[in-house]
């Protein structure tokens, strides 16, 4: 009897159900959707970021300084230019003798320690004169202690148990207290003081400091209210992907940058980096471009420095950085081979004389000068996709293309300690190619062996 019925439940069912053989099914309704509702501006197609911690960027530790090096900057290549935190530095429960550049007195005031306002305009001015974009690093979270909206408006602010003010619960950020963010009157000053630099200073843009520690939607409706002054580039950070879909151009790739460096201290392998490329393709939205940084003023100050983190790994690991699909960051001293964690609370100049035989600033250049002639290596849905190569040892060799229309760049990158002679098992990369570094002809070809030796990396260009 069970089976009888079973029968007779599974015959309506397939009596209910669409023929296999009518037809295709009705799509109305299932179309696609772009989420990404933000236009990118039309300068951040290829640009290159370069943090300046201003404190440390030069000997005087000023505006005025930073802007007699923007020449060395533009030789250099990169285009667009973040400051750290320019505004006044908290006094109470201050760290170290100067404090952090995140504990802001005034979000609405720059830093005496820089120089002025008038100097601060001239910075920007210069940048722009010399084709720079300048974006500034906005620390929305938090205020210092004695910032005056804590005075005037305590109600702004978080309380603990006790209903004192808090600093960010968990971590020992000591110097500085939490804003309310479920109060308009914070957004209200928050948001006024990013649309103030924009429309007064000629400001291009933000980097939001802990980004995911601040409700989406008011990044949402900065954005929207910034752009009615000008186009704006946004760099969040925070890795999630709805940030793309309306505020953020760019957001941190952690999970690159962490995986790098296991990769660096033999802790994983070339495969290692299967997840983080898997899931960009296939998670994040198209036009998400994603920093794929070595170092920041974070990284240097509480990791360690980029010699320490990557080791004989470091050019390799760089170059893929500067071409696999990623957004890239050149933080100040790294084309000096600065060698030094700068101190976070201190006045600590960066040794620019270290760079008087440094390789890697050159390699630097000359990176970001290959992914300006090559379009497949630009940012977010300009770019290409990365496609697998796939060979015979995947283990050691992470190889891969990326094709738009006439140009097709090849990489393999041996991320291991020992020379190895790899094998393409496909025909993808077939084809005659221009090397990076030597500008010699290659000529790539299914079942046709190539040497690298140990952290070494072949770039091809399909472009004489």
């Amino acid at each position: 009897m069970r089976k009888i019925l079973a029968g007779l439940a599974g015959a309506a069912l397939f009596a209910g159900a669409a023929p296999v053989n009518a037809g295709e099914p009705a799509t109305k309704g299932w179309e696609p959707r772009d989420k990404v509702t933000i236009t990118h501006p039309e300068w951040s197609r290829d640009a290159v970021l370069y943090q300046i911690n201003t404190r440390q960027f030069t000997p005087e530790g000023t505006f005025r300084a930073a802007q007699a090096e923007l020449p060395r900057l533009k030789a250099l290549g990169v285009d667009v230019l973040w400051l750290m935190p320019i505004h006044p530095i908290g006094k109470e429960n201050r760290k170290g003798s100067l404090g952090s550049p995140y504990s802001v007195q005034d979000y609405y005031a720059v830093n005496p320690e820089f120089g002025t306002e008038e100097d601060f305009r001239a910075f920007v001015d210069a940048a722009h004169a010399q084709g720079f974009h300048v974006i500034l690093d906005l620390v929305a979270n938090h205020t210092a202690w004695d910032n005056a909206l804590a005075k005037q408006h305590p109600d702004w602010y978080e309380k603990d148990w006790k209903g004192d003010f808090r600093p960010t619960p968990w971590w020992d950020w000591s110097d500085i207290i939490d804003l309310d963010w479920s109060q308009p009157g914070v957004r209200a000053h928050v948001g006024g003081a990013m649309e103030y630099w924009v429309r007064e200073f000629g400001v291009d843009g933000y980097r939001a400091d802990v980004a995911g520690y601040v409700p989406l939607d008011f990044w949402e409706s900065a954005r929207a209210r910034l752009e009615k002054i000008r186009p704006v580039f946004m760099l969040g950070e925070v890795q999630q992907t709805a940030y793309h879909f309306a505020a953020f151009d760019a957001t941190y790739a952690w999970d690159w940058h962490n995986t790098s460096k296991r990769v660096a201290h033999g802790q994983g392998d070339a495969t290692s980096f299967y997840g983080y490329y898997a899931e960009n393709e296939s998670l994040w939205p198209r036009k998400a471009m994603r920093l794929t940084y070595i170092e920041n003023h974070d990284s240097n100050a509480w990791e360690g420095t980029m010699k320490e983190n990557y080791g004989p790994a470091l050019d390799a690991m760089t170059a893929l950085a500067f071409t696999g699909e990623g957004l890239p960051l050149v933080h100040n001293g790294m084309e000096a081979c600065n060698a030094r964690r700068l101190a976070f609370f201190e006045k600590d100049p960066i040794d620019w004389s270290q760079g008087e035989d440094c390789a890697y600033g050159t390699l630097l250049k000359d990176l970001i000068a290959f992914r300006k002639a090559n379009p497949a290596l630009a940012n977010g849905q300009w770019g290409a996709v990365m496609q697998k190569l796939e060979t015979d040892k995947p283990q050691q060799v992470l190889a891969w293309t990326r094709a738009k229309g006439d140009d097709k760049v090849v990489g393999l990158f041996n991320f291991s300690a020992e020379p190895v002679k790899v094998t393409p098992t496909s025909a993808l990369a077939d084809g005659g190619y221009t090397e990076f570094a030597s500008g010699e002809p290659v000529t790539i070809v299914k079942g046709a062996a190539v040497t690298l030796p140990a952290w070494g990396y072949l770039l091809l260009s399909s472009r004489k």
